[in-house]
């Protein structure tokens, strides 16, 4: 079997082997692949993987002996699963990999939005804390979590392991899901419609993909209903926030910090508004990549090859 992946480079930099794929079959890995190098590069290969390379249906009509993609992430918008299925190519996806990992990340932006740790840390190397005739002081006010809302929009996996957090730290959580799973409800989270969360979380979460009806989710008119000084944090895709609408509320105080590993275009334009908005911390889609989570996503895919091959396809997405 001849495998090609097609942009590599972020998944495994040099610190992963590609052994397991190798032992499958004859393997070729890229870094990262143009677009008009696409066709040429999956040539006669039988299984190609991709992260964000696009495979089109232009493209895939053009790989005759392709039978399988194996999407390096959970999300599979860059390949066009009809013209796959319509093709006989299976298409499988990468679904629980970054669960603990993007949970975690939830956190580190949400205490560095209230300890601002690094802004600290600079001053007292910068001499302010020597030159300091008090023996503390803050440069901005420091929050404690214990005894605030958190309100998570979209409660599955990587919600409902953000929610387990937030309540080890004294909060209670507020749930938005369309499927509720009641047997998680106790004393500190409850599920509640959207309105009631946004006007009650003092923290607001995004956990949702980006469909048609979520995209733009936050907005002038949610933001308006949301408590004033609020704090906003999404991990999960970056339309689902109406960027020049939440600089707005940001700039005039309404939302008081907004912490973002995600924007609507990435890697992200120097216009981006969230540039020009106060209190506000962004970072390069980094929430999905300790090493232990890209090694357990490498692991899923290769399972996901050896299980096409078995006969026991797993993780298809276009069945």
């Amino acid at each position: 079997m001849k495998i090609v992946v097609l942009d590599g480079y972020t998944l495994n930099p040099g610190d992963l082997s590609w052994e397991g794929l190798e032992e499958i079959g004859e393997l070729t890995v890229y870094d990262r692949t143009p677009q008009e190098q696409i066709v040429e590069r999956i040539g006669d290969a039988e299984a190609v993987f991709t992260n964000k390379t696009p495979l089109t249906k232009e493209t895939l009509a053009q790989a005759p002996n392709l039978k399988f993609v194996g999407v390096l992430a959970t999300g599979y918008n860059v390949v066009d699963i009809e013209a796959a299925k319509n093709n006989g190519i299976a298409v499988a996806n990468i679904p629980t990999y970054g669960t603990t990992a993007v949970a975690q990340f939830v956190f580190a932006l949400l205490l560095e939005m209230c300890h601002h740790v690094w802004v600290h840390h600079q001053a007292v190397k910068a001499g302010e804390w020597t030159n300091n005739q008090d023996w503390s002081f803050w440069k901005y006010p420091l929050i404690e979590l214990a005894g605030k809302t958190m309100g998570i929009v979209g409660y599955g996996r990587i919600g409902q392991a953000t929610g387990k957090i937030a309540q080890s730290f004294g909060m209670s959580v507020l749930a938005y899901d369309q499927a509720k799973n009641k047997e998680l409800e106790n004393e500190t989270m409850k599920y509640v419609e959207l309105d009631t969360l946004l006007a009650k979380s003092d923290v607001i979460s995004l956990h949702l993909p980006l469909f048609p009806n979520t995209e733009g989710i936050i907005n002038k008119d949610t933001i308006a209903r949301m408590k004033q000084g609020v704090m906003i944090i999404n991990t999960s895709r970056g339309p689902l926030v109406v960027e020049e609408e939440l600089k707005e509320a940001l700039n005039s105080g309404q939302v008081s910090g907004y912490a973002a590993d995600v924007v609507s275009t990435e890697p992200i334009k120097m216009d981006n508004p969230l540039l020009a908005a106060k209190n506000t911390i962004l970072t390069p889609h980094i929430a999905w990549a300790p090493k232990e989570s890209r090694a357990r996503l490498l692991k899923i895919a290769i399972d996901n090859l050896k299980a096409f091959q078995a006969g026991r396809p797993t993780n298809i997405v276009n069945q």
